[in-house]
């Protein structure tokens, strides 16, 4: 497949995201600075499967925290800062602003957005995404959306060349984008559509393989299990421990993500 699309991946600053997976990392103790390498590594995970598509021709992150922005620039990852938007709020400003971006560049782009926190994400999975999204694009499909695990969320959005990217992430956002008239997007690419806001939904993104990163911030530490009754309980999260194995991560080094210069 040849590079096609452009991707915007919004990154929260640290000290912000994520913040029902507060303790994940730390055996509960909640830390700012343990919490923020979790938050990162979701990010690089995800990032690192974008960069490994074959579909994705540029990849650019909004994020107004300089610790993004030192970090995914040492690897060749393009970061604007996030800037207000007219009648946009949170990440939907952000999604705006950088598919405005890609749009400048070029008008004819096929512009997506995509969610930040998709450790299992797999370059292939993403590919065919795109793939299913161009073929409606040609059939006269102007903008759709992959709903996430629940069923209620957006994990990924595209809009075809020339139309506006109209984001309605937040609470809702699969009915949202659905009655803003975007096409509902099936397939079989269950890392394309778990993102992790808690615990839970991490140990079920372990369960389908973690990118590298999170894999080792989370190796031998601590998070909540459920017990059949529904009460937390502790369990150990050790390099053994199948449900939190890792996946090596195309595009991606033992030190940070790899960009791919023949993208662009």
């Amino acid at each position: 497949m040849m590079p096609t699309v452009d991707l915007v991946v919004p990154v929260k600053p640290l000290a912000k995201a994520k913040s029902r997976l507060r303790g994940a990392a730390d055996n509960g103790i909640g830390a700012q600075r343990a919490h923020a390498r979790l938050a990162m590594a979701l990010a690089r995970d995800t990032l690192a499967a974008v960069q490994a598509a074959a579909s994705v021709r540029h990849l650019l992150v909004v994020s107004s925290d300089p610790v993004v922005a030192a970090e995914l620039g040492v690897f060749g990852i393009e970061v604007v800062p996030d800037v207000p938007a007219p009648r946009l709020t949170g990440l939907n400003a952000a999604y705006a602003r950088g598919a405005a971006l890609l749009r400048e560049r070029d008008p004819a782009a096929v512009v997506g957005a995509l969610q930040a926190d998709l450790p299992a994400l797999r370059p292939a999975d993403l590919d065919a995404a795109v793939g299913a999204a161009l073929d409606l694009f040609a059939a006269g499909v102007a903008r759709v959306f992959v709903p996430d695990a629940g069923g209620t969320g957006t994990t990924f959005l595209l809009a075809a060349a020339g139309v506006l990217l109209d984001p309605r992430f937040g609470a809702g956002s699969a009915t949202a984008h659905a009655a803003s008239g975007a096409a509902l997007l099936s397939g079989e690419w269950p890392g394309l559509r778990r993102d992790v806001d808690t615990a839970d939904d991490l140990r079920d993104a372990a369960a389908l393989g973690l990118g590298e990163h999170t894999a080792h911030v989370m190796r031998r530490r601590w998070i909540p299990a459920r017990d059949p009754g529904g009460r937390a309980a502790a369990e150990r999260v050790t390099a053994r421990h199948c449900s939190l194995g890792s996946r090596a991560s195309p595009g991606a080094t033992e030190g940070g993500v790899r960009n791919n210069p023949s993208r662009g």
